[in-house]
């Protein structure tokens, strides 16, 4: 039974939202959780430290973080680096830099509008960004300094420019090899690689020969040009970085798990991760079953299901790298909510509205946990979580933001007129609310158990004014990098010749033997860790080297430093200073 008109009794957003009110809407949903707190562990806090370190020390061609080589694609790092040092006078370096996320998610949502409108026509076209904001592993990634939001960025430029080929061939053929341009220098071969499918389904579905012709020569010379400029000043300059790069990309191709295992893991990851872009983009290949190799539906279908065959063969499951399949499942699922029955519509609405209304209630209890101290055995809880945590910081200005848009989230719910897409657009903009309450109102005891500020500072005072060198073993690339965001402090690997002269061993995990260490003439000055972190593995030792202790490289007993990805460098990525 189609929709029907509805009068409500108070104006709300028209439905689909287009302009201003679907700018307005995209902008909640960016800026919350970008600024307000410090690097956190994993690539939110190395990408920081890289950026860091070509604004302060004009390493734009060879990364390093915390002074080790860090070989990898250099775009994202380099706006980061711009936008935290022109910014620097408003927002601390961190918060600045990671607002290039914002941007590539900006971009990724507007690209993906532009290809939907093209096509599935422009009445349902926002359903595509509302979808992919309304991605649950999106958000997360979306909100943190994430280098493959570029490479997503670019994906959606490159669906764009597909959609558009029938139409505007020699345009399509711009955007197209910008975009494999901007892929390869986000994040190297795989973005670029898993685009292959894509074009030659386009190019397929596209019957004429000339145009195609002209676009894959307009495409190939952009595509080509920036990284191989970027290529040949390595070759020129650090032949040696350009090598452990490329290194590098040949291990992301390099796994052991049996394709049917990985794809299978990336399936199950995607039952959450891409909600509700899924179950609605079954349902479009259900209600089009009979167009399917028409270029609205078969550009996204095929192109999905051969992004995830690349994925499954070349690379293990990470949930950064899932982000790549989410541009064809989000622009395969716009017909699938323009041709929603009133019933699933309703019921999809209504879950929305019941879900999300309900996480917003848990978000203000943990407000009044956290500030007011109530309930008590809540509190308590709080505490033992985060040891040393002080319930009772009132931030009125943080109140009353969530306040405002809790009462905004009612007010929607209220004046929202029937329509298909009512219930993606209260879907997105309840996950939106839900991630802005726990942003505002829970920030400050999220960064307590997240930032490596107050540990770093710690150390620090244990250091004297003047240090010779400080070797280290066992420490996590985020950690390093950390340390030498907030402290200044750089580290040496344990094993290098450089460390032969350090007076100083720092030695993280309890994967050591203290006693080995105080036999071959070390002293431990310090201990340490974050309020979270109790296992002996997540815990930092100091030691100092007596006069005459064997030389730091000459320990046997240590792990090498490692990065904090979900694989370690290899040693020849992570090489000595």
């Amino acid at each position: 039974m189609p929709f029907l008109e509805e009068k409500p009794r108070f104006r709300g957003i028209t439905l689909p939202p287009s302009g201003w009110v679907l700018t307005v809407l995209l902008a909640i949903y960016i800026l919350p959780g970008l600024i307000g707190h410090d690097p956190w562990k994993n690539d939110d806090a190395i990408t920081i430290g890289i950026a860091y370190d070509i604004a302060t020390n004009n390493n734009w061609l060879v990364l390093q973080a915390a002074g080790r080589i860090y070989p990898d694609a250099p775009l994202y790092y380099w706006l980061a680096a711009i936008v935290g040092k022109f910014f620097s006078w408003l927002l601390p370096f961190h918060d600045a830099a990671r607002m290039t996320s914002g941007l590539y998610t900006l971009l990724s949502l507007e690209f993906v509008l532009l290809a939907a409108r093209e096509l599935h026509g422009r009445e349902y076209a926002a359903v595509a960004p509302l979808t992919l904001a309304g991605s649950i592993g999106f958000l997360f990634h979306a909100h943190e300094a994430q280098p493959m939001l570029a490479a997503l960025a670019a994906h959606t430029a490159a669906y764009w420019a597909l959609a558009l080929l029938p139409r505007r061939p020699y345009r399509a053929g711009i955007i197209f090899g910008s975009a494999v341009s901007m892929g390869f220098l986000a994040n190297g071969f795989l973005p670029t690689v898993t685009l292959l499918p894509v074009l030659v389904i386009a190019l397929w579905q596209f019957k004429n020969l000339k145009a195609s012709l002209v676009f894959l020569l307009i495409g190939g010379i952009l595509a080509t040009a920036i990284p191989g400029a970027w290529l040949v000043s390595l070759y020129r300059t650090a032949p040696e970085y350009l090598e452990s790069y490329l290194k590098a990309e040949s291990a992301t191709f390099a796994h052991s798990i049996p394709f049917h295992t990985n794809v299978g893991r990336y399936l199950n990851l995607l039952l959450w991760y891409a909600w509700p872009a899924l179950p609605l983009a079954g349902w479009a290949l259900w209600a089009k079953r009979r167009t399917l190799l028409s270029l609205p539906v078969a550009l996204p279908l095929l192109s999905f299901i051969g992004v995830l065959a690349i994925l499954g063969w070349f690379t293990s499951v990470r949930s950064s790298i899932a982000l790549l399949l989410l541009p064809p499942l989000v622009l395969l699922a716009v017909p699938g909510v323009a041709t929603l029955r009133r019933g699933a519509a309703s019921a999809f609405d209504w879950f929305a509205m019941m879900t999300f209304t309900f996480f917003a209630g848990i978000a203000w209890l943990g407000w009044s946990t956290l500030v007011l101290g109530w309930p008590e055995r809540l509190a308590n809880r709080a505490v033992r979580l985060e040891p040393g945590f002080v319930i009772g910081n009132f931030n009125a200005m943080a109140f009353f933001f969530a306040l405002t848009f809790t009462a905004i989230w009612f007010w929607m719910i209220v004046t929202s007129p029937r329509s298909p897409m009512r219930g993606v657009m209260h879907w997105m903009y309840g996950l939106t609310l839900f991630w802005l309450l726990v942003a505002s109102l829970w920030m400050p005891w999220i960064d307590y158990g997240k930032t490596f500020r107050p540990l770093t500072a710690s150390l620090n005072k244990a250091l004297p004014e003047k240090v010779d060198c400080v070797a280290s073993a066992g420490l996590q690339l985020s950690f390093l990098a950390s340390l030498d965001y907030f402290q200044g402090i750089r580290t040496v690997p344990q094993k290098s010749e450089a460390a032969k002269r350090c007076s100083w061993l720092l030695v993280q995990g309890g994967g050591h033997n203290p006693a080995t260490l105080v036999a071959a003439g070390w002293r431990q000055v310090w201990e340490g860790n974050r309020p979270t972190d109790r296992r002996d593995e997540d815990k930092f030792h100091l030691y100092r080297r007596g006069k005459k202790a064997d030389p730091a490289p000459a320990l046997t007993d240590l792990n090498a430093d490692a990065d904090d990805k979900s694989e370690a460098l290899a040693p020849d990525r992570i090489p000595p200073e």
